[in-house]
């Protein structure tokens, strides 16, 4: 089970197309697991599942792909078709020329654009700022699509830069984990994600029937399956998450593990906007967020399996990592 959590603020930017049409939101957060009270803490986290559960009723209550966001609704299925013209096109290059192609049909109120030069290709999202305020549909589409090309060719496409046509947002500490790149750069003159070029001329590997499979989940899933294997910070991760609940690995065991110095893996690290203080935060902050979903469980008992031997040092930890205390988050969420 993954223990990636989702900041509060996706959570708020969703709801945006689906409060310009007057509907209660309050109601799509409850029947998500959400409670609403939980948007005025700006530290607060959801679950994956509980955010795929918001976004499919989002779906279905505006009866638009993108949420309300639009003038011209998408109408449910539109992904599914565009899916089943891209999965027939041979190369990933020709599913992206099909795939901005059939995204043309719906107006100007977004494009996708596929830039080939000799060594780098780039995949431009266009989306007007008056119906995206908070880059929601931006965020969204560059993650749905960088998801379904790796989906396509079944093969991770590491990002080698990416840029936004936008100022760094406040929640930029959340951009490592959905668009890792070595360069990252904001108020640039567009927003396009930069990959080796070389990737565009691999077959598609997915067939009819893996597609009837894959559309049972996505788009919702490709919005929270968290690719940033590449990074330092998840591969940290990846080691620490067997020792939760027991003593941790030290600094120098895990760089002894990652065949890195302590020195080197502090500065590189660094270079992502991260510390291994903060990097085991997070890690016990998403175990107790899915731990504390699970009404079996004490709050003595979550306390000690994320690895803390006293309640109150994890109340405080807790309250300090959320902006809220394990008992009030579960009361929240006992609905």
């Amino acid at each position: 089970m993954s223990r990636d959590t989702i900041s509060i603020h996706f959570v708020k930017a969703a709801l945006t197309g689906a409060k310009r049409l007057n509907i209660d939101t309050n109601g799509l957060l409850t029947r998500a697991g959400i409670e609403p009270e939980l948007l005025s803490q700006p530290r607060a986290r959801v679950s994956p599942d509980q955010y795929t559960r918001l976004a499919r009723s989002l779906w279905l209550v505006t009866q638009d792909e993108h949420l309300g966001f639009d003038r011209i609704p998408r109408r449910l299925g539109t992904f599914a078709i565009m899916c089943q013209l891209i999965i027939h096109a041979g190369t990933l290059g020709k599913a992206f020329e099909r795939g901005s192609q059939f995204y043309r049909l719906f107006g100007d109120d977004w494009a996708m654009t596929l830039i080939r030069d000799t060594h780098e290709a780039r995949l431009v999202i266009s989306v007007p700022k008056t119906l995206d305020p908070d880059h929601f549909i931006t965020e969204s589409m560059l993650m749905i699509w960088h998801g379904l090309a790796c989906w396509l060719i079944e093969r991770r496409i590491p990002l080698e830069r990416i840029q936004f046509a936008y100022p760094q947002p406040e929640h930029v500490d959340e951009y490592d984990a959905l668009f890792f790149a070595p360069v990252m750069k904001f108020d640039a003159e567009r927003t396009e994600m930069t990959f080796a070029a070389d990737y565009l001329d691999l077959p598609i590997r997915q067939t009819e029937n893996s597609l009837e499979e894959f559309l049972k989940t996505a788009p919702a899933q490709l919005l929270v399956k968290f690719k940033n294997a590449s990074s330092l910070t998840s591969r940290i991760r990846e080691l620490m998450k067997a020792h939760i609940g027991e003593e941790m690995p030290t600094l120098n065991e895990v760089a002894s593990l990652l065949y890195l110095s302590p020195q080197t893996l502090r500065r590189r690290l660094a270079a992502e906007g991260k510390s291994f203080q903060g990097v085991k935060d997070n890690l016990r902050r998403d175990a107790a967020i899915h731990l504390l979903l699970k009404p079996e469980l004490s709050l003595e008992e979550v306390a000690q399996r994320v690895g803390f031997s006293e309640t109150s040092t994890f109340h405080r930890a807790f309250k300090k990592w959320t902006g809220v205390t394990p008992g009030l988050y579960r009361q929240l969420h006992a609905n």
